[in-house]
């Protein structure tokens, strides 16, 4: 399986941040591999996420601890497309400067090594997503939205193999 940990600095009450992301159904909201996540009774939900060519895959996942205000650990179902467990930790950051969010998973990627490469290949590695995932999770918590614009390519729609070269704006354009 592989491991990735990353961490964000969200400057918002640690309350406000764990309930937000309890509602599993928010993250497709800033997890941008996310279709759908659909909670269930017991602590249960079923998950879509794109794949590399633009094929699904689904799982079912179980909330195996939960501490509210403090950690939600989960794992993948039998039967899943994709194996996974981890946690996410919510902490007081120093200073009284938020809450810092830390996330831990182990993913055994579909085609194993061979999966997990091609995924890089087309920018959909679980570290990186989970990267600009938290990073987006940060925006929506303090602004309410994703910041979006031409300035990233995120922004203009292509993805990380398109790019194209910066342009002033219309108004600023010279002859």
């Amino acid at each position: 399986m592989l491991h990735v940990k990353k961490g964000v600095t969200v400057n918002r009450p640690r309350e406000d941040v764990y309930q937000f992301w309890r509602d599993l159904e928010n993250l497709p909201r800033f997890m941008q591999h996310l279709e759908m996540v659909e909670a269930a009774d017991g602590g249960r939900s079923h998950w879509v996420a794109k794949a590399p060519g633009g094929k699904t895959v689904e799982w079912d996942a179980e909330i195996i601890e939960e501490r509210p205000n403090e950690l939600i650990a989960w794992r993948s179902l039998a039967g899943s497309d994709v194996r996974n467990e981890g946690a996410v930790r919510f902490t007081q950051a120093p200073g009284d400067r938020g809450t810092e969010v830390h996330v831990e998973l182990l993913y055994d990627a579909p085609a194993g090594r061979a999966g997990a490469t091609i995924a890089k290949l087309f920018g959909e590695e679980p570290s990186r997503q989970i990267r600009d995932d938290l990073r987006r999770f940060k925006q929506v918590m303090e602004t309410g939205e994703i910041v979006r614009s031409e300035g990233n390519l995120e922004g203009a729609g292509q993805g990380v193999l398109k790019q194209r070269a910066a342009q002033a704006p219309e108004a600023e354009a010279r002859p």
